[in-house]
């Protein structure tokens, strides 16, 4: 949803100020504009002097005009924040079999699953992030750093046979979609005598 939500703010708010950008580019250049353009030529201001102090004597226009433009700012500040916070899953709901169910800290879920991929052949460092939409339905982001040695496609197959399915069981999810995102440790080139 939230996606949704930027690409059509962004998308509208890019379409506003192309279409107001390009009037005031085809006023300046002297091309004709709609006549109900306020800018209508390079030496005209966007607003009047008369324009400007229309509404200053009346007593409802500033605390309108400042409700609305605290009201923006806010929604400019939940935008940025939005933008800012992570997907990362606070608790993952285990389902204990009794119908009750319990909650588990997202971060000991992680630590676990990082701490049992980095104990893999080959495997020099995991960051584990839980994400998803619900506490019953996570989804894991891992990112393995490599060592030299080691071969991708085998330390992913026991990473998904391993710590993958073992976070799986202990949580009691029915499934648990990883995204693995491999790197590779930097070393020096080995000479040879």
């Amino acid at each position: 949803m939230l996606r949704a939500v930027n690409r059509v703010l962004l998308g509208l708010a890019g379409l506003a100020l192309l279409c107001a950008g390009g009037a005031v580019l085809a006023a300046g250049a002297g091309l004709s504009v709609p006549s109900w353009w306020p800018y209508s030529g390079r030496r005209d201001v966007l607003l009047s002097a008369a324009d400007r102090m229309r509404w200053r004597d009346e007593g409802w226009w500033w605390p309108v005009v400042i409700a609305v433009l605290a009201v923006l700012v806010l929604l400019a500040l939940w935008w940025l924040l939005a933008q800012l916070r992570r997907a990362r899953l606070a608790e993952v709901l285990v389902d204990t079999g009794d119908g009750e169910g319990a909650l588990v800290r997202g971060r000991a879920l992680e630590t676990v699953m990082a701490g049992e991929a980095e104990s893999l052949d080959g495997v020099s460092h995991a960051h584990v992030m839980l994400t998803g939409r619900s506490r019953s339905a996570p989804a894991a982001r891992v990112q393995l750093q490599l060592e030299p040695h080691a071969e991708p496609a085998g330390t992913l197959a026991r990473l998904v046979d391993e710590a993958v399915a073992h976070a799986r069981e202990s949580a009691g999810l029915q499934e648990l979609p990883v995204e693995v995102r491999l790197r590779e440790s930097k070393h020096r080139a080995e000479r040879v005598a």
